[in-house]
């Protein structure tokens, strides 16, 4: 299944244009007859102008935030799973982060137009956008996000810019086979062929992306959405609307005989990145991705209604099934009876103040109660639930 947020349809898409940048019949580093074709760069090429063009016109089309500049005042804090750095990047000044949503602005909205404008400006783009996303990893964790965005920007260098990555021996080679070929009369067959895939690939994507065209000048754009049922061809974008409030569901189990009972003692399950625990200092992930923790993020605005999966996983719990303690980062129950309830709170959090009262006291997160998010399941109480959806009941060991 294809994640809502698109990554893996930019995954597919960059590792389907990967295919045709490979020759076919070798794997020598310096192939003869077979340099890149410039099709495949301008595919690449074309990809980041649509990640980086996309994103930004959905912001500008999207939440209000954007066009006032104010989004970065609260992207840190509310960003799905912060790191240490968001921490102190949340307090900046106010218009430290007004111009921040400017650069962003400038980055996404101005600079893909630099590929057209000859080779320097396109060398620009690539460093711009590298540099980029640089800055997003360092500030926060967007898995393999902003490291699978620098692929395509690397078509925008050419052989001048990249030499340096190489020895003179290496380029001294290149220079003889350019110079062989110069003078070469006729091809062998197999460049021909090659020429006439590489003409289709370009055919196709040109084909593939007219409803992507037609999406990006609507001003009922949408973003991560495939057109083709072959999903190479995309569109894309990325935070759209802007979270002004964080909220948490804390998942709490309990030994008690009755979860009504005031002297009941609930102890939290603590994830291995998302915040739980106030004291925990925010993670360093990037470019590891923990599906279950942004599920978690997505989750905590909705309901659990519109998020049934939170109750299978609940019931998982319940069971002390190994697979799925596996994804957790403390087990309050590791050694002792499993749970017999488990219930979801809804909590608001916040940065604390650095050098603040609660900073002072080991804490990186204050929240507040909002309610509870699910009421308290127990195992028997959840298996008509789980034979309606055809889920497999989870069994204690």
């Amino acid at each position: 299944m294809l994640d809502k947020s698109g990554w893996e349809s930019q995954l597919l898409e960059t590792g389907f244009l990967g295919i045709f940048l490979c020759p076919l019949w070798t794997l020598s580093r310096l192939p003869q007859h077979t340099p890149p074709s410039s099709i495949v760069i301008w595919a690449f090429r074309w990809l980041i102008f649509r990640i980086m063009l996309g994103a930004g016109l959905i912001k500008i089309r999207g939440d209000h935030c954007w066009q006032e500049l104010t989004c970065m005042d609260y992207h840190y804090e509310t960003q799905p799973v912060p790191n240490p750095i968001a921490y102190f990047m949340h307090r900046s000044p106010w218009w430290f982060h007004r111009f921040e949503t400017l650069v962003n602005h400038f980055i996404e909205l101005v600079v893909p137009f630099f590929l057209f404008l000859g080779r320097r400006m396109c060398v620009a783009h690539g460093l711009l956008q590298i540099l980029f996303q640089v800055l997003l990893i360092i500030s926060g964790n967007l898995s393999f996000l902003n490291w699978l965005t620098m692929v395509p920007s690397i078509a925008c260098f050419d052989d001048v810019s990249l030499g340096f990555l190489f020895s003179s021996r290496v380029k001294e080679r290149v220079v003889q086979m350019q110079s062989k070929e110069a003078t070469r009369e006729q091809l062998p067959l197999g460049c021909y062929i090659r020429k006439v895939v590489n003409i289709s690939f370009g055919l196709l994507i040109a084909y593939l992306s007219v409803p992507v065209v037609l999406n990006l000048l609507n001003s009922r754009q949408v973003m991560n959405t495939s057109f083709n049922p072959l999903r190479i061809v995309n569109t894309y974008g990325a935070f759209g609307s802007i979270t002004k409030e964080r909220t948490e569901v804390i998942l709490q189990g309990t030994s008690s005989l009755d979860p009504s009972d005031p002297a009941a003692v609930w102890e939290e399950f603590d994830f291995k990145c998302k915040p739980g625990n106030l004291k925990r200092r925010p993670c360093f992930i990037s470019p590891y991705h923990y599906r279950l923790d942004w599920l978690m993020w997505f989750a905590a605005f909705q309901t659990y209604e519109q998020n049934e999966w939170i109750i299978h996983l609940a019931g998982k719990l319940l069971a002390q099934e190994e697979e799925t303690l596996s994804l957790m980062a403390t087990n309050p129950f590791a050694g002792r009876a499993p749970p017999r309830w488990i219930r979801g709170e809804h909590f608001k959090y916040k940065f604390s103040q650095p050098g603040g009262k609660h900073a002072s006291e080991g804490k990186w997160w204050i929240r507040k109660r909002l309610g509870p998010y699910f009421p308290p399941v127990n195992l028997k109480g959840l298996k008509k639930f789980y034979e309606d959806r055809n889920w497999p009941y989870p069994m204690r060991d």
